[in-house]
């Protein structure tokens, strides 16, 4: 009989990762709710409307993580992330697109750590993020007018961010 190969990842971890997964979701939430309403000028109009849309999927998002962190037992976590605001509409929707580049980073490692522990129906759910998160990635991307290319972008992006 083959040997089972060595999981790398540990329960502990992927619950950890799904806290972490579940907080940047809370702050996707407000950051595409605050967006949603600040920005402004007609280059800016379809894009805020797509941000309203994204704080719901981000809700939905969120449920889906708490619940599967309630399958194993665990109280969700309550706080966000640090919000990043501006009043500056391309500095917005940068920060918006360096945390969706963030969040599907760290949820592909995620479902990685779920395939390893053999919980592929967490696995397909986080897949299912993903493909929204990806598409959250292109809105944000075609309205600033760039490629969604994390490599590309590093020292570029907002000057004027706020923490709250």
């Amino acid at each position: 009989m083959p040997e089972k190969n060595e999981t790398t990842a540990t329960r502990e971890q992927l619950v950890r990762g799904l806290q972490e997964d579940l907080a940047r979701e809370y702050k996707a939430i407000i950051q595409y709710v605050i967006f949603s309403q600040k920005l402004d000028g007609a280059r800016y109009m379809d894009i805020a409307e797509e941000l309203a849309v994204h704080a719901h999927e981000e809700l939905d998002h969120a449920l889906a993580v708490a619940k599967q962190l309630d399958y194993f037992g665990e109280y969700p976590v309550h706080q966000p992330k640090p919000v990043q605001v501006s009043e500056e509409n391309e500095d917005m929707l940068w920060f918006d697109l360096q945390a969706e580049d963030e969040t599907v980073a760290n949820y592909r490692q995620r479902i990685r750590q779920a395939q390893d522990l053999e919980e592929y129906a967490l696995a397909e759910v986080l897949q299912g993020i993903v493909q929204q998160e990806q598409d959250h990635q292109i809105d944000l991307a075609t309205a600033l007018s760039v490629v969604p290319d994390p490599r590309k972008r590093q020292g570029q992006g907002p000057g004027t961010a706020k923490k709250s």
